[in-house]
């Protein structure tokens, strides 16, 4: 008698329990709320305006996260050049990604693979030249390089090797692609485009092919699928199959990192923090580090050989020339064991887990490259190169993309722009660029070297001495030439908190709440 009692009672708290939990805690249904209007988000009768729960953006295939912060960019020994184009000064670079390598020969094969499917149409002919590395750069009056010319970008020996040859547009446009590519095979993971679209655009598809800022702005379909877990929802709460960024799916784009981004992923001074945040339980160091000659402190020197004992103690950390002849030492005991670029994957990486950013090949930068930079940039995300532009609508609605697929850009107008106080130029190259009036007109091949299109390389290459493996080393080259020396890797901009997405860390420091008194 007493069992069915206590089975009655437990029965009678479990009905008396589940009208509570209808609108309560464990309802699925209940929504987020707009802490300035009151209305639900994500609710078909009040507005259904969506709203994605926050979250840290994904790392994107091949990119290392690189936290960001304050440090000494330039020169770090004495400028033996005399060019002064690398003065020391203090800055801050806000977190990003940035390629764990050098992007290889194979990744540049595997670009012109697609090129040469989607763009097979002979009027394309141009594209397909245009993306091509010009293998010719291995040539030398006085050497016998023709194998590197015939083999060094195709042979399957060489697939991990830097592809070389390349210019800095040429890399520009490989960095666009990648985006693409990368935000295609999310939609199809996701269920949001079909997987038979890529078999569509490789049969030749030329303009119709995914592009994401075409796809964002409502110019390009392709072959809608049926995404079958937590599909998005419009605001009626039916399921959509197109993507907003504000989702939370897509990637950022990858691009050229900046200056001042590689040279602080180069040093890679989080490593020489001896105590550095990983919880909100432990502070960190506020430690700023402003020497260090190359991209490693290897058991805190600056040295070129491995100082800790064992196996690899006096091995090279990176591979550059010693001096004139000699390229890797002598048979049995050679020093870095690469006459030429070697493996995007070897040699010593630095604080961040990046490889070669000191010596293997020099890597181009997004920056336009001038003599008195430092002077002038900011000190926040320091950059110069800046062209403003605006979506060409010319065309209509439909009719947004050019013959490649992509969406057309213009210039934005210096007129329209001259009454805002944070730009009036919508071309910024130039701007102050050391003089009082701000405009200086570099006249190429009469009085300088130095152009709009000089672009800054930095790093090092198989090729250099010591001195330019310096991070805050940097020189330059017309965007539209390449050499057997000058790589490069791509970078991503990181959205949300700074310390990253691994420590869960929030945005700002938070103290325990205040309460008001009455």
């Amino acid at each position: 008698m007493l069992k069915k009692i206590r089975n009655y009672s437990w029965m009678s708290l479990v009905i008396l329990t589940l009208p509570a939990c209808k609108n309560g805690l464990f309802n699925k249904n209940k929504h987020e709320q707009s802490a300035v209007t009151g209305w639900n988000y994500n609710d078909k009768n009040q507005g259904g305006y969506n709203v994605t729960k926050p979250k840290d953006i994904k790392t994107g295939p091949g990119l290392v996260f690189v936290q960001g912060g304050t440090f000494t960019m330039g020169a770090t020994q004495e400028d033996v050049m005399s060019d002064w184009n690398n003065i020391p000064r203090r800055v801050t670079v806000n977190s990003f990604f940035i390629d764990k390598t050098e992007v290889a020969n194979v990744h540049y094969r595997e670009y012109l693979n697609w090129l040469e499917n989607v763009f097979s149409d002979p009027q394309y002919q141009a594209v397909l030249d245009g993306a091509r590395p010009d293998t010719l750069v291995w040539r030398s009056e006085l050497a016998y390089n023709e194998p590197y010319v015939e083999y060094y970008f195709r042979h399957p020996s060489y697939n991990y090797y830097p592809v070389v040859g390349v210019t800095w547009r040429q890399a520009h446009d490989f960095c666009i692609w990648r985006t693409d590519r990368v935000n295609e095979i999310e939609l199809i993971k996701n269920g949001y485009q079909n997987k038979n679209v890529i078999k569509q655009e490789m049969n030749g598809g030329g303009q119709d092919n995914f592009n994401t800022k075409s796809y964002l702005m409502g110019e390009y379909e392709g072959i809608p699928g049926k995404p079958k877990k937590n599909p998005l929802l419009n605001s009626q709460g039916q399921p959509r199959t197109t993507v907003k960024f504000e989702d939370g799916i897509l990637f950022p784009d990858y691009r050229l990192p900046t200056e001042a981004e590689w040279e602080y992923a180069a040093l890679g001074y989080i490593n020489e923090n001896p105590q550095p945040r990983k919880s909100e339980k432990k502070r960190g160091e506020e430690l700023i580090a402003n020497k260090q000659l190359y991209a490693w402190k290897n058991d805190g020197f600056d040295n070129l050989r491995a100082t800790k004992k064992g196996n690899m103690q006096g091995a090279f950390l990176a591979n550059f020339k010693r001096g004139n002849g000699d390229y890797m030492g002598t048979p049995g005991g050679l020093n870095d064991r690469s006459a030429i670029p070697a493996s995007v994957n070897s040699f010593y990486p630095n604080g961040f887990g990046l490889y070669n950013m000191s010596g293997n090949v020099n890597e181009w930068v997004a920056d336009v490259y001038r003599p008195l930079t430092g002077i002038e940039e900011d000190d926040l995300n320091p950059f110069r190169g800046n062209v403003f532009t605006k979506v060409d609508l010319s065309g209509g609605q439909g009719n947004l993309r050019d013959s490649l697929g992509r969406i057309k850009y213009i210039p934005e107008s210096d007129s329209a722009l001259e009454n805002r106080r944070n730009y009036q130029r919508s071309y910024a190259i130039n701007y102050i660029d050391g003089d009082s009036a701000s405009r200086v007109f570099y006249g190429y091949g009469v009085t300088t070297l130095v152009s709009d299109k000089s672009r800054v390389y930095k790093g090092g290459s198989w090729l250099d001495m010591p001195y330019w493996l310096s991070p805050g080393a940097r020189r330059f080259l017309e965007e539209d030439e390449s050499s057997s020396t000058i790589g490069f890797r791509c970078a991503m901009t990181h959205y949300g908190a700074p310390e990253g997405t691994s420590t869960k860390l929030p945005n700002g420091n938070f103290f325990p709440k205040r309460r008001q008194k009455r």
